[in-house]
């Protein structure tokens, strides 16, 4: 039986995996969940792929291909999320709030299909009304 999904990993925790020492508190979480309950977005691979792209390491990419790639549920950015996203910005600019447009996307996702944020940075996500978010961190 499939399990739908209930978090959306932000970049800060999904590439926690790779890391040489990754957070207690990232490990734990994601063990107690288990993967058929997390999902990224897009938007979080495309972090993680440009991550790796600087870094130029065989190593590192081939960790990302062993231990990551295709591992979770990844939504694509569609026309909910597009809407999700044009509302929560317009809201931010309105509060004379700048929040950067990929935490925006991800929080989108996370809006659109009815997911928590999960996250080790949640001053990213905290200002946004509507959105359920757990840090991760500790």
């Amino acid at each position: 039986m499939t399990v739908a999904p209930t978090h959306l990993l932000d970049t800060s925790v999904y590439s926690q995996v790779l890391k040489p020492r990754p957070l207690p508190s990232v490990v734990r979480r994601w063990q107690q969940l288990g993967d058929d309950r997390l999902a990224i977005s897009s938007i979080c691979e495309a972090e993680l792929l440009y991550g790796l792209a600087l870094r130029g390491s065989e190593r590192l990419y081939a960790s990302y291909e062993r231990a990551l790639k295709d591992r979770l549920r990844m939504f694509a950015v569609d026309r909910a999320v597009a809407v999700a996203f044009a509302a929560s910005k317009a809201a931010q600019r309105e509060k004379g709030r700048m929040v950067a447009d990929l935490d925006l996307l991800i929080a989108a996702t996370a809006k659109a299909h009815g997911l928590v944020v999960a996250t080790t940075n949640a001053k990213h996500f905290n200002l946004l009304e509507g959105l359920a978010v757990e840090d991760w961190s500790q």
